[in-house]
């Protein structure tokens, strides 16, 4: 991948998925729909709650949480904030979901009418409604190449049970991507606590990005 690519500020890697209105890279669309085969013969509609998304969006999520009053306890301090941020959601230019070789996996045919979708872990544990997908995936994601990155064991990323990334690919993607290329994507940016963030930037690569639970 171009360092474009690589950071979310171009497309050129990308395939649409057709009928689920999302875009994966173009070597991850084959081993997905084969994915969706699988578990539909298991009676799981697999579906992408997220998938590709793009460096501006991922700039809107951060500044959106950087802003938001703090809860109750917490501190405003700006390293506190952004480790805080860091637990849930990626640094724009660094969110695996940039590369479209990563997926929030959903059971569309365990919706009911009018179900907000949260992804939370409670959904995909017993008695919510992804419970069963999440006891497939764990069972047979592997066979298609998918693995979880965020499983909380060597991660520093919270537990992500819904959260599946297309291992060839993606680990390419993960060697490729520097400090240096996220300080140039970063540069321009309007990021909330940006000078916070350049200072401990290889930090931040380090726990956050390359810090995941390999296959």
């Amino acid at each position: 991948m171009t360092p474009h690519e690589l950071t979310g500020r171009a497309r050129t890697h990308l395939v649409e998925v057709q009928g689920l209105g999302c875009h994966v890279h173009a070597h991850v669309l084959t081993p997905f729909v084969q994915l969706r085969r699988g578990a539909s013969r298991a009676g799981i509609d697999l579906a992408a709650a997220s998938a590709f998304r793009d460096f501006d969006r991922q700039l809107a999520i951060w500044n959106a949480k950087f802003d938001a009053p703090p809860a109750a306890g917490a501190t405003s301090n700006p390293d506190e904030r952004i480790s805080a941020i860091l637990q849930w959601s990626a640094l724009p230019g660094a969110s695996r979901h940039h590369w479209g070789t990563d997926l929030d996996l959903i059971d569309r045919a365990a919706l009911t009418p009018g179900y907000r979708v949260r992804l939370v872990a409670e959904e995909y544990a017993p008695g919510g409604p992804f419970a069963a997908a999440a006891l497939w995936l764990e069972e047979h994601a592997a066979k298609f190449g998918f693995f979880r990155p965020y499983r909380g064991v060597r991660s520093g990323v919270q537990p992500e049970p819904w959260h599946f990334s297309f291992a060839p690919v993606a680990e390419l993607a993960r060697r490729h991507l520097t400090a240096a290329l996220l300080r140039a994507a970063l540069a321009e940016a309007a990021l909330r606590g940006k000078e916070a963030v350049l200072a401990r930037l290889e930090e931040i690569l380090s726990r956050y990005v390359n810090s995941i639970d390999l296959p």
